[in-house]
């Protein structure tokens, strides 16, 4: 019994390390913001921004990744549909740093060496860290002090990624992130002007297309080997 499990462990171990595959590249978007200043539109990107991405094939469904983005975001009222906003005429602009680990679910195999399996579309979960500006105190009527600030969010997203060109695969992905905060946009009561009665969290979207560059042991996964 000891030697039949040592065997199933070895040969688990084994087909992990024959399909392990890497990828690492770069990707450029848009994004946008949704909050208590500007439009409220979902998918509007009005700012550009980008990042590195790093994916660990762990089989043909699933892959770890890891991804640092920089994401600018920006409102005016003046933009909005909504007439109150309209009038009132506010507007922002922060810059978010972002980390984010989490996973991809493919939809179909995947595996760029085999041209059976060089396209799917996925889903992704992270969980995020993430870096802004967030106001301080004021200093007078028109100056309000900053400070940098850290906190958390949930990204999810779809996408379809496929083979580009040999080791190269090219990815198109749109993404939210829901936040834990209101003050993104400098929303807060501490500060009576900047008091814009919001009482929902802020969310921040990127939609983008990445290019990869895959290596590392050429894949060998069990049922798509020829």
């Amino acid at each position: 019994m000891k030697k039949k499990f040592l065997f199933i462990l070895f040969a688990l171990t084994a087909i992990t390390i024959q399909s392990q595959t890497h990828e690492i590249g770069f990707f450029v978007g848009g994004s946008n913001y949704i909050g208590d200043i500007g439009r409220t539109n979902y998918i509007y990107p009005n700012e550009v921004g980008g990042g590195l991405v790093y994916k660990y094939n762990l089989n043909p469904r699933i892959a770890l990744r890891g991804t640092y983005t920089y994401i600018p975001v920006s409102g005016d009222d003046k933009d909005s549909d909504n007439l109150y906003r309209q009038k009132r005429g506010n507007l922002f602009s922060n810059n978010i740093h972002e980390v984010a680990l989490g996973m991809e679910f493919n939809f179909f195999d995947y595996n760029i060496s085999n041209y059976k399996t060089t396209f799917t579309p996925y889903i992704l979960a992270e969980i995020s860290a993430f870096n802004y500006f967030s106001p301080s105190e004021e200093m007078d009527s028109n100056n309000t002090r900053l400070k940098n600030k850290f906190s958390y969010s949930l990204p999810l997203g779809i996408g379809i990624k496929g083979r580009l060109y040999d080791h190269f695969a090219i990815a198109f992905e749109t993404g939210v992130r829901f936040t834990l905060v209101d003050d993104i946009d400098y929303t807060t009561d501490k500060i009576e002007n900047l008091n814009f009665g919001g009482t929902g969290n802020d969310v921040y979207m990127f939609t983008g297309i990445s290019i990869v560059y895959t290596f590392g042991r050429p894949p060998c996964y069990n049922g798509l080997a020829e």
